[in-house]
């Protein structure tokens, strides 16, 4: 289970890094595109100057240069590290190339290729970093006014508030990113180190288990070896003492393993919305289960059903969204805790295709050996289970009882 959620959590992680950096493949950079699409709008009014302005031949040509080599110069900012990384020096150089053109062009053409300036506070936003970005988004700004004092000044007062909160809204979105990066990461981390811890516990919970008993077993062992000639019935003493404490070391490891194994609801709740996410269901899952006067047998029991019906959703059922509901009812027999799942898919089942005997949608046929399981360990907790299909899709509802931890006779 914990090598499981690592990694999932690691995949998902490695996933999320790829947003806050430049795209390392065709399909990274297709999906950048559709993002970056929009912001191309700015262009349409420099587009539209060159083909109606009613510039000269010679004009006309230098404009669209000039728009090429701006476009060509804001995707590359957009899309850098593509083939090979681009040094902090040259991504400077290209903004200021950017810069550039923008005043030669506004000034040449006019008002209408005023939004250039959008391209580049977006830039400064995007590619410096922070402490340069908090200077070079104002003074883009201003060489913006400045600019349009001669070209536009009504324009370029309609696009002041644009250019300056554009690019430090790229900072703030840049940060974001980074931060959710960060986060991601160091989720990741702390789940492999809980998981190496949790190796280490039991390594050493094991042997401070089993160091003593395999000891006193190697020296009876020894001392029975050495008895047998001469002392047949006292080397059958030290067997026989062998044979006890080999049974009683046998006891112990069983009772840690089963505490080590004993499933928890909370845990498996976590795994749960991981599982799902993977398999790209959608999932409503409770956060903190309530789980007050509902004893570990019990718990355990809910655990695995969980577990189980989750399992055969993401397998078997082609859903798109599962709803799992912790509840506490009142019944004759007492108080009860109830865990049910539901998907919405059409081939939701045991893995089997059919619902088990008895229950809610079973039939004649035979269940299987997921919900049989299911059914004798809820049984030996007190509980009950139910299980079949809904309208629309299949439901599992698992009920124990929430007064006490010993099993019942009559079930919820």
């Amino acid at each position: 289970m914990t090598d499981g959620l690592r990694a999932d959590e690691e995949a998902r992680a490695h996933r999320l890094v790829r947003i806050g950096e430049p795209p390392r493949t065709r399909g990274e950079a297709l999906r950048k595109l559709v993002w970056v699409a929009p912001w191309l709008v700015f262009l349409t009014s420099p587009v539209a100057d060159l083909l109606h302005g009613g510039h000269a031949t010679p004009v006309g040509a230098a404009g669209w240069t000039g728009l090429a080599a701006f476009t060509g110069i804001y995707l590359a900012l957009v899309f850098r590290n593509m083939s090979r990384p681009l040094s902090p020096a040259a991504v400077y150089a290209m903004v200021a190339a950017l810069e550039v053109l923008t005043v030669a062009l506004s000034l040449t053409f006019g008002e209408a290729w005023l939004g250039l300036f959008v391209y580049v506070s977006v830039c400064c936003g995007i590619t410096f970093p922070l402490r340069l970005a908090y200077w070079t988004i104002p003074l883009n700004t201003a060489a913006l006014l400045l600019v349009g004092w001669r070209v536009g000044e009504e324009t370029a007062w309609g696009l002041f508030l644009v250019v300056l909160l554009v690019g430090y809204s790229m900072t703030g979105v840049r940060q974001l990113i980074h931060t959710t990066v960060a986060l991601r990461r160091a989720r990741a981390t702390v789940a492999q180190l809980a998981a190496n811890e949790e190796r280490l516990r039991m390594a050493r919970d094991l042997h401070d288990l089993l160091g003593h008993s395999l000891s006193l077993i190697t020296l009876k062992s020894e001392l029975a070896g050495r008895m047998l000639p001469d002392h047949p019935d006292r080397a059958a003493q030290q067997v026989a003492d062998i044979e006890q404490v080999s049974r009683q070391a046998l006891v112990d490891v069983r009772e840690a393993v089963t505490g080590y194994r004993r499933a928890r609801l909370a845990t498996e709740l976590a795994g749960t919305q991981v599982a799902l996410t993977a398999a790209g269901i959608a999932a409503d899952i409770p956060v903190e289960p309530d789980l007050t006067g509902v004893g570990e047998e019990s718990e355990s029991a809910l655990a695995w059903a969980l577990r189980e019906a989750v399992t055969n959703v993401v397998r078997h059922s082609g859903a798109r969204r599962c709803t799992v509901e912790l509840l506490r009812r009142q019944t004759l027999a007492g108080p009860v805790a109830e865990l049910s799942v539901e998907d919405d898919g059409s081939a939701a089942d045991d893995g089997t295709g059919v619902a088990p005997p008895g229950v809610a949608g079973g039939g004649a046929e035979e269940p299987g050996n997921g919900l049989t399981g299911l059914t004798e360990r809820l049984e030996k907790a007190g509980g009950t289970l139910e299980a079949g299909r809904v309208r629309g899709g299949f439901r599992l509802v698992a009920r124990v009882p929430a007064d006490r931890p010993a099993p019942v006779d009559s079930g919820a």
